[in-house]
């Protein structure tokens, strides 16, 4: 069977051959969804949360979903931890780029 997304087409058995490896690889999604929802509840529910900038938040919500895929999956797949440290690598960039205020008032 044939499914169209956007332009092109593609096999769901292609999409079921890739959800088994990711179930086989990270665990339920099921599981995964529950532990990743559980820690940006705990995030969201922080009180510096509402005063992060969008990409602060944003990476902060990739590594907690790779978080999840460690507690729920194979926690030695080195890419879910080098995912987190690209993820928190991106906001350091950010923050010497545009000379945010936590940069300046830690090197001052």
């Amino acid at each position: 069977m044939m499914l169209k997304v956007g332009e092109s087409t593609v096999a769901t058995e292609s999409i079921q051959e890739t959800l088994v490896e990711r179930g086989a690889r990270y665990g339920s999604f099921d599981a995964h969804a529950m532990i990743t929802q559980n820690i940006k509840k705990a995030m969201v529910d922080s009180k510096n949360w509402s005063s992060l900038p969008d990409y602060m938040k944003e990476s902060l919500d990739m590594v907690a979903h790779k978080i999840g895929r460690i507690l729920n999956g194979d926690p030695y797949y080195d890419d879910s931890w080098v995912d987190i440290v690209g993820y928190s690598q991106l906001v350091v960039n950010i923050l010497k780029d545009r000379g945010d205020k936590w940069v300046i008032k830690r090197n001052s």
